[in-house]
């Protein structure tokens, strides 16, 4: 994971070699992973993301950004099963929980 300057702000982001990388695949050694973020006083969030290998190392990267106070930059993202996927940053100030799962399940899945 690499840290990098956005904005005049820091933000905690996967590997920045998969920025270049855009197919309908995902790359080697990437998973779809279905990300639930449950925000304070809102509604909870799907964001499908392949920035990661697996369950762990996603909420690992989570855990560390939330740890530092930081946004959470997806660069191989998209919101609740849209077609094209784009950068997305998460700002984590008002999350309660996140769950990941390679299945969207409400039975399944890390929670931090």
């Amino acid at each position: 994971m690499t840290q990098g300057e956005v904005g005049g702000r820091e933000d905690v982001r996967p590997d920045s070699a998969l920025i270049t990388r855009a197919s309908d695949s995902p790359p080697p050694g990437r998973v779809d992973l279905f990300i639930r973020i449950h925000a304070v006083g809102g509604d909870d969030l799907l964001v499908v993301s392949r920035d990661f290998g697996s369950e762990l190392e996603a909420t690992e990267s989570i855990t560390r950004a939330l740890d530092v106070r930081r946004s959470l930059t997806l660069t191989r993202a998209s919101f609740n099963r849209e077609s094209g996927e784009s950068v997305v940053v998460v700002n984590l100030t008002n999350v309660v929980a996140v769950r990941v799962s390679r299945t969207d399940s409400a039975a399944t899945g890390q929670y931090l």
